[in-house]
């Protein structure tokens, strides 16, 4: 589900806020969101994570696509060497996909921040 700014949401399962917290040497808890509390969307991130491998594969191919035919042939093959053994890294970019992360305000008055969208449902 892609979410946008303004779209009402509800948490699709606990979303656990802190580890253990301890005050004079008595542990007070977790602090936890319930599933299905309600919220509004104030902000949606897109994440690109691109590696140095598929970076260099886009520029390489690139070169190849725009100047492979006025190369001399043996630069051309290497070249075409290099894209080619960068082709994993590029697959592997492409099929991750973007990270998105969105920021709710809760009905209560909570704000969860840089949160990953799969964590929220249409409410």
């Amino acid at each position: 589900m892609a979410l946008q700014e303004g779209r009402r949401v509800r948490l699709a399962a606990d979303f656990r806020l802190t580890d253990p917290t301890e005050s004079a040497g008595t542990v007070v808890g977790i602090l936890c969101l319930a599933a299905g509390t309600e919220g509004t969307v104030d902000e949606v991130v897109t994440h690109v994570r691109d590696s140095a491998d598929a970076r260099e594969y886009e520029r390489l191919r690139s070169l190849l696509d725009s100047y492979g035919d006025g190369m001399p042939p043996e630069s051309r093959k290497q070249l075409a060497e290099q894209v080619a053994a960068l082709e994993p890294a590029w697959t592997a970019f492409q099929e991750e996909g973007p990270r998105v992360t969105v920021r709710v305000r809760f009905d209560n008055g909570f704000i969860l921040d840089a949160a990953p969208q799969d964590a929220f449902l249409p409410a």
